[in-house]
């Protein structure tokens, strides 16, 4: 695949769109940017970054991605973070707040911030808010979980680091919170020129469906998520069960694991439990960067789920919209952004609903098709790599005029 310039974008995003980019990153010329998160495998966030920071480069501006180190006992912790702030019950323990705590401290000794603008992403490295005195830069945090009913504790411990920073960034109105800070609200997105979404030709896609033994001549129901009981792996089990007693189909679940989850094995083990010896419930385990097997599964698929039942945003189902699949997904966090119920897909909130709105779609194929027609353009309009640049960009301008209620560009 060719290498992809800034200028391609020119292509598929609104013109005015990419004219914005351009006058903003000009008034950005050489402002050092550094990206942080835990992980640069696994997950929407590392997806992001690998794509977007050699792009702000192109743009002019000097920017790096770099990571912290963490322990099992840390990333335990982190992801119970995780699922306390998405409203999940979870026993949460002075000794992870400790862990937390300790790994941030450490993480900070050995890292340098010298850029005119860090950006720290989620609740794991949050910490190194404390080099901010040491630091000529601005700071912001980026939180890409819902936020909108998160265990108070949990909250608390990060909120004593969140006020710190000069700006936070969340993916939903419903997420924000009563903060000191100003707070802007920026969709993640997706690249239409990546590996996992860019244009197949039918032999692509044909050959994805030989390597997994997927049928041509039976509709295909998809959901790409991580091994994750908030993505509802069971659930879209027990849909598919629903589902089979009316339809001859199959269900197909394609999940990986990223190094901060520690979960997902205990999760891929029990639905290979629940799933044995069912051939037409297909669980996929992918490595790291499968990216064109999922884009050949999603354009394979009739229809794309995301059922879950917490969500930051749920990048696959902007991926899906993209690829004009009509998807059916679970009423929460980020989606209802992406779905606009029974015009750019369908939401759901049981397992009942669900199957009954896949069946819809089997036997009203002329409505799915439709759907995915303007779930496509809704994509275009609002979730593709150049807004979610724009709004950075809009961001980082902000935050070299503090306090200045207009900015001339």
């Amino acid at each position: 695949m060719a290498e992809v310039k800034l200028k391609d974008y020119a292509q598929i995003t609104r013109p005015q769109n990419f004219e914005e980019i351009m006058l903003l990153a000009d008034r950005l010329q050489g402002k050092t940017v550094k990206m942080v998160n835990s992980t640069k495998d696994g997950g929407g966030v590392a997806e992001m970054l690998h794509r977007v920071v050699p792009l702000f480069n192109e743009l002019g501006l000097n920017m790096k991605w770099e990571t912290i180190e963490g322990n099992a006992e840390f990333f335990d912790a982190t992801k119970a973070f995780h699922n306390a702030l998405h409203g999940k019950e979870v026993e949460i323990t002075k000794e992870m707040f400790k862990v937390h705590n300790e790994v941030n401290d450490l993480n900070a000794k050995k890292m340098t911030f010298n850029e005119d603008i860090v950006v720290i992403h989620d609740p794991q490295p949050v910490g190194l808010i404390q080099m901010k005195d040491k630091s000529p830069a601005k700071w912001v945090w980026r939180c890409h979980i819902d936020t909108a009913t998160p265990h108070p504790q949990v909250w608390k411990h990060l909120e004593q680091y969140i006020t710190k920073y000069d700006a936070s960034i969340f993916s939903a109105p419903s997420f924000a919170k009563q903060l000191p800070i100003p707070q802007v609200m920026i969709y993640p997105a997706i690249d239409p020129f990546a590996e996992k979404n860019r244009i197949l030709t039918k032999a692509e896609i044909d050959s994805v469906r030989q390597k997994f033994d997927l049928p041509n001549d039976k509709p295909i129901i998809t959901q790409v998520s991580r091994f994750d009981y908030l993505k509802d792996p069971i659930g879209v089990f027990e849909t598919y069960k629903l589902v089979k007693k009316h339809h001859d189909c199959v269900f197909v679940y394609a999940g990986g694991a990223a190094s901060d989850d520690p979960e997902g094995t205990a999760v891929l083990n029990e639905l290979q439990e629940r799933a044995a010896g069912d051939k037409d419930f297909r669980i996929l385990l992918l490595p790291p960067f499968s990216d064109f097997d999922i884009n050949g599964l999603q354009r394979a698929s009739t229809i794309v789920m995301q059922k879950s039942l917490k969500e930051g945003f749920g990048l696959t189902v902007t991926e899906a919209l993209w690829k004009k699949k009509p998807v059916i997904a679970g009423a929460v966090g980020g989606i209802p952004l992406q779905v606009i119920n029974n015009f750019t897909g369908m939401l759901v909130h049981s397992v009942e609903g669900a199957a009954y709105k896949i069946r819809y779609l089997l036997n009203n194929p002329e409505v799915g098709e439709r759907m995915g027609e303007y779930g496509h353009e809704h994509v275009r309009e609002k979730f593709l790599l150049t807004r979610n640049m724009r709004n950075y960009l809009l961001l980082f301008l902000s935050l070299q005029h503090p306090g200045e209620s207009v900015i001339e560009i």
